[in-house]
């Protein structure tokens, strides 16, 4: 019998949304995980250790059975949405293909997450008859298969939760259709992540377990109390009749959702997503959030952790847009001593000023002041801590090569300015200035977008002068 520490996991839809929440608690968990994906290559260099990328496509049952080999628990995760409008033809051939190799290599346990919606006296939309029908697949293979069914997760990510939170942020006034008004028990990311680990640790049996959090709500409780959780008051009108297609349209405007997915979200919402049963609470020793609480959890957890500052990678320059935040990251390549590089590119703000046209800083600050901000306190630490203040910016995080202060200017959003010097695998030492702001509604949208030709200035050139200051000073 393997003992527990010893297992053999594997994850497929590693790439996703719930791969991502899985990946660090299965690696501390288990010595042995492998994460399958169709490009193992381009997540490999970025995996904990005791975590390998392999190659596996759900369309080719052989290089399942590869993949397979010394598995004793796997967690499927895959979902084709966005891939066609096959999509459903598509999720059963995986799904297929997926239990055939299962039971061909003597994979002991399957954990699949479905979706919640009670279908008995309604029609299904083909996302949520989909989605059953996935389990259903699974089952059918022999091998034991956990399906859980969630309704909507709350969480950075989520593509449900952007939507909601994209059009609480960007839209004032919002006429709310039918769809927004059906019942609903969302659930948090970290609570998903946890029942979808001590799936691995209740017997093997082939079983449906519907979780969910305390509260059921509405599509547009979560946008009142999202709004609220943000300081934004929005009014909402409630409108008798607008088509799902039309919403979907709307959402593709308005929200990152793509048409194929905003199209599902709407297509779901019109059905009950509430728990029914008390598996969850029979099986598991766990105390879900309610919305309320998942709502500020997601919030603060996605400020505190600053994952957002390289999600799409390291090394390489790239604008993006993550949730509501925009993100630009710039890069310059370093000499060696990226000990001593660091020690130079963190001297800034007090009597270092800021690299490039201080007094353009110190004009900022002069307008804040006049508006009732902090100002431009003029003034750092020797040796910086996390929680000084440094001019208008609070130290959030300061290491052995990272820095990254949080703006206590008077703004309509959450800036972060981040500086990072780091050695990559084959010895490469890069400096990588990060700039992020986080806008708090349509005013917060303005400032950006007015501001950003000036800002991409300030900072290019910041980052050009510290680049060459370093290199000037390790050269002697």
């Amino acid at each position: 019998m393997t003992s527990s520490g010893n297992r053999t996991i594997l994850l497929t839809g590693a790439t996703g949304y719930v791969g991502g929440l899985l990946l660090p608690a299965l690696s501390q968990k288990f010595r042995h995980v492998r994460c399958m994906t169709r490009n193992p290559s381009s997540i490999a260099s970025g995996l904990e250790d005791g975590v390998t990328a392999i190659y596996g496509d759900t369309a080719d049952q052989g290089s399942l059975i590869e993949a397979m080999k010394g598995v004793d628990d796997a967690f499927y995760l895959v979902h084709s949405l966005a891939d066609s409008d096959d999509f459903e033809e598509l999720e059963a051939l995986s799904a297929k293909n997926f239990g055939a190799a299962a039971a061909k290599s003597g994979v002991k346990r399957i954990i699949f997450l479905g979706a919640l919606s009670q279908t008995d006296t309604e029609e299904s939309s083909r996302h949520m008859s989909s989605r059953h029908r996935t389990g259903e697949l699974l089952r059918q293979s022999g091998v034991p298969t956990i399906e859980f069914r969630a309704s909507v997760v709350i969480g950075a990510g989520s593509m449900p939760f952007e939507a909601v939170r994209a059009l609480v942020e960007r839209l004032p006034v919002m006429v709310t259709p039918r769809w927004v008004r059906g019942e609903l028990q969302p659930i948090s990311a970290r609570d998903l992540r946890d029942y979808l680990v001590a799936g691995l640790d209740i017997p093997a049996v082939s079983r449906v377990i519907e979780i969910g959090g305390t509260d059921v709500v509405r599509y547009q409780d979560l946008m009142k109390m999202y709004s609220k959780a943000r300081g934004l008051k929005r009014v909402m009108i409630p409108v008798p009749v607008i088509t799902p297609r039309l919403s979907s349209h709307w959402l593709r405007l308005v929200t990152p959702a793509h048409y194929s997915i905003g199209k599902r979200i709407v297509e779901s919402a019109v059905h009950s997503s509430v728990v029914r049963s008390k598996a969850a609470s029979e099986l598991f020793d766990l105390q879900p959030l309610g919305t309320k609480e998942a709502i500020e959890t997601a919030i603060s957890g996605e400020e505190s952790s600053f994952e957002f500052l390289d999600k799409n990678g390291k090394a390489r320059d790239y604008k993006t847009h993550i949730g509501t935040r925009f993100v630009e990251k710039r890069t310059r390549s370093l000499s060696k001593h990226p000990k001593k590089a660091f020690g130079i590119a963190s001297q800034i703000g007090g009597k270092y000023g800021w690299k490039w046209q201080s007094w353009l800083w110190a004009l900022r600050g002069w307008i804040d002041r006049t508006v009732g901000g902090v100002g431009f306190r003029k003034g750092r630490p020797d040796n910086l801590q996390p929680g000084d203040h440094l001019d208008f910016w609070t130290v959030a995080r300061v290491t052995n090569n990272r820095l990254t202060l949080s703006a206590d200017m008077r703004l309509p959003g959450d800036a972060v300015f981040d500086i990072h010097v780091f050695e990559n695998a084959s010895g490469d030492t890069f400096l990588e200035q990060t700039v992020s702001f986080n806008p708090r509604g349509w005013l917060g949208y303005f400032y950006w977008f007015a501001l950003y030709p000036l800002h991409a200035l300030v900072f290019r050139k910041m980052l050009n002068n510290m680049a060459a200051e370093i290199e000037l000073e390790t050269a002697k």
